[in-house]
């Protein structure tokens, strides 16, 4: 039995620290023009209450904050600025969310590997024109419905299926993929082998 204490205390791995959560960046930051409504931090959300604190900020991984910035220069040519609805979240937050929308494909299972939200390598954008107003776009945000489709046709007028390419376009081009259930919903490659966090959203 000593003999197994002492390898155990010889093994590289014993008394090592669980590594560091990943260092996180705010969006603002790397995109200064863009609009932040986090609508976790209020009622407007499918939920209908707020799952964030007063003061959440927009935090993404350095790579995928890089991205969304090259998304938001190709977006700002053409006239318009991003509206961030979400950013990364926290998995105690995905499962609160879970536990009151769980329509399969909308949102993800926390018990199956969560969302690449939980990785903060995944966000939820729409777009403003250049002075910060509205524009016409499929659904609102966290809209469960078939307009929220991807590639929707019905019910959605030709400007707003027009906003959503041009969105849709820009993103891509920085390297996210797109959902198909959810026109606002964009992934990053940095998802892959990134794990879940569950680090505080507010300073």
């Amino acid at each position: 039995m000593l003999g197994l204490v002492l390898l155990l205390l010889a093994s590289p791995s014993a008394g090592r620290a669980a590594p560091a959560a990943p260092r996180l960046e705010d969006v603002s930051a790397a995109i200064p023009d863009a609009v932040i409504d986090l609508r976790y931090t209020t009622a407007r959300n499918v939920t209908g209450h707020a799952l964030y604190p007063p003061g959440a900020r927009c935090l993404l991984q350095p790579a995928v904050a890089a991205r969304l910035a090259r998304a938001a220069d190709r977006l700002r040519v053409r006239g318009f600025r991003l509206r961030l609805y979400d950013c990364y979240r926290p998995l105690s937050v995905q499962r609160l969310l879970f536990a009151r929308e769980s329509r399969p494909g909308f949102v993800a299972d926390p018990s199956r590997g969560g969302s690449h939200h939980n990785k903060a390598a995944a966000v939820d954008v729409g777009l403003v024109d250049l002075a910060g107003a509205d524009v016409a776009l499929p659904t609102d945000f966290d809209e469960f419905t078939a307009r929220a489709r991807a590639s929707a046709v019905q019910g959605v007028a030709p400007e707003a299926r027009a906003h959503r390419e041009a969105l849709r376009e820009a993103m891509m081009a920085a390297g996210f993929v797109a959902s198909r259930s959810e026109w606002w919903h964009f992934s990053a490659p940095e998802a892959r082998g990134s794990r879940l966090l569950d680090v505080p959203v507010d300073p």
